[in-house]
């Protein structure tokens, strides 16, 4: 069985076509997806060849671990999941291009256990819910700690706005936002989003960097209170260092968010459900799929674009 998939064939160099998949074994779902997400953090860093060394990586590759779509087929297994509107995030069953992260196609096989049930009326701002668990997943991380909800998130790009909205749909106080293009200080509800260079505070107590910027880390250690936190959430393609004088002042602690668990997709499904969390407002773009070597780039160079999604209804 063939598809349709986005590949990246080396660094700047996209194609879509067809691939040929393995076969389906018997805990198996065929998935025909509906809308594909771009990451403008890993997939940004695969594009761009500025990746480091990650199990799996190499080209050609299948990117994409925020896709949606729906159950048509499945092994002898799994028959009892066909018809269901699931998440996938990613898959590995090509058998001439690396499945990293592999989500991006107009069908693709997956154990059963990764398709993951959403709701269907989230409609594309499903792709969502990957990045959504993985803010919830940096939060989680802390709260053996009582100040481990965010006071002060840097970035408002996507991450940063589902930080800044969990923290309040958990029952934090609202956070402060750092983002130094004006243009994007825009589309807060509930919290405010200033320039840092306006901001004088020096005592936050937990700082979750949502921008990737590895070069800040010791502007943030200068804001941080006495034992405070700085929560790494983004993806960080340069060496993380410090300066250790002022971080020994401070007492500083330091943890490293990874990737969303099961668990943390289901809590953000259930705070989804209940209205606790919103994810309107943070898809900007649509395009169909078959123009992918189009909107990749728009996704990485266009700072208006929160996040690009995929069409895949008309490939």
């Amino acid at each position: 069985m063939n598809t349709l998939a986005v590949i990246l064939e080396a660094p700047e160099r996209l194609a879509l076509r067809a691939l040929e998949m393995k076969p389906a074994e018997a805990s198996d779902v065929l998935v025909e997806i509906a809308w594909s997400g771009i990451s403008t953090g890993t997939e940004k860093l695969l594009f761009t060849g500025r990746m480091p060394p990650f199990p799996g990586l190499g080209y050609p590759l299948v990117p994409g671990y925020e896709s949606v779509g729906r159950i048509i087929d499945a092994g002898p297994d799994a028959r009892a999941r066909i018809g269901d509107w699931v998440f996938v995030p990613g898959a590995n069953c090509y058998t001439d291009a690396r499945g990293l992260f592999g989500g991006t196609a107009r069908r693709v096989i997956v154990p059963s256990a990764r398709a993951l049930p959403i709701p269907e009326h989230l409609g594309e701002a499903g792709v969502l819910c990957a990045l959504a668990a993985t803010a919830l997943h940096a939060i989680k991380g802390g709260f053996a700690r009582r100040e481990a909800l965010p006071d002060l998130i840097v970035g408002h790009g996507v991450l940063g706005r589902l930080l800044a909205r969990l923290t309040l749909a958990l029952g934090g106080a609202a956070p402060t936002v750092w983002e130094v293009n004006p243009a994007r200080r825009s589309g807060a509800t509930g919290y405010g989003v200033i320039d840092p260079a306006a901001d004088e505070r020096r005592d936050y107590h937990a700082i979750y960097d949502a921008s990737g910027d590895a070069g800040l880390i010791d502007d943030l250690i200068m804001r941080l209170s006495k034992g405070g936190e700085i929560v790494l959430a983004g993806f960080y393609s340069e060496r993380v260092s410090f300066a250790f004088p002022a971080a020994f002042m401070r007492e500083a602690h330091f943890r490293v968010a990874a990737e969303w668990q099961p668990g943390d997709l289901a809590e953000t499904r259930a705070l989804i459900e209940c209205g606790r969390l919103d994810l309107k407002g943070l898809v900007t773009n649509r395009r169909s799929a078959a123009e992918a070597l189009d909107a990749y780039p728009q996704a990485f160079s266009d700072p208006d674009c929160l996040k690009m999604v995929l069409d895949w209804s008309e490939c």
